[in-house]
């Protein structure tokens, strides 16, 4: 668009609150990333077993996305506070099964064996907890009336994010948890 001379366009109002909620959110995304990744550091006392476990968190966003496309939600403020929460319930599936392979390795078993050991104890819970929740999450992402606006995006996103990272996490996880295992006994060797 071509304007006279001494004219210009200048987005405000609206489109300037959003680019400001945009800034703002990846601040605190991130920041949730970092306190996740430090307490799951003092927990495991490791920096590199965290690691595997933030690794749910993509698989999570892989719903998200997914959902949010097929159901034609928009990326808002509801919808980020819900990806907020997500981090939170994607992370314990995979703390859960790391956990229990690390118990299972100090007591002696060999690290594949525990990983798949883990795999298949811990199945039932992580199904358990993460299929609660999704059912949980069913009604207020599907029924229309007061309020439904408001909540629907976080629920919908909640929704989305559960089902891909619990599946994902069962397989990813404990993968990217013998990856690092390798790296870490490469770094001691050489150490």
């Amino acid at each position: 668009i071509s304007l006279p001379e001494g004219y210009m366009i200048i987005c405000g109002g609206g489109y300037e609150n959003m680019q400001e909620m945009q800034q703002s959110m990846v601040f605190t995304f991130a920041l949730v990333i970092l306190l996740v990744y430090l307490v799951m550091c003092a927990q495991f006392e490791s920096f590199l077993q965290p690691l595997a476990i933030l690794f749910s968190v993509p698989m999570a966003l892989i719903g998200v996305s997914v959902t949010l496309f097929l159901t034609g939600t928009t990326l808002s403020m509801m919808s980020f506070i819900g990806i907020l929460i997500l981090v939170g319930l994607a992370v314990n599936n995979a703390i859960l099964l790391i956990d229990y392979t690390n118990r299972l390795r100090k007591s002696g078993v060999e690290k594949r064996q525990a990983i798949i050991q883990a795999g298949t104890i811990r199945l039932r819970p992580i199904l358990m907890g993460s299929l609660t929740t999704i059912l949980g999450l069913l009604p207020l992402s599907v029924l229309k009336g007061d309020g439904y606006e408001s909540v629907a995006p976080s629920s919908i996103t909640l929704l989305g994010g559960m089902m891909t990272s619990t599946f994902l996490t069962l397989l990813v996880v404990p993968a990217w948890y013998s990856l690092i295992d390798e790296w870490a006994g490469k770094i001691r060797k050489r150490n």
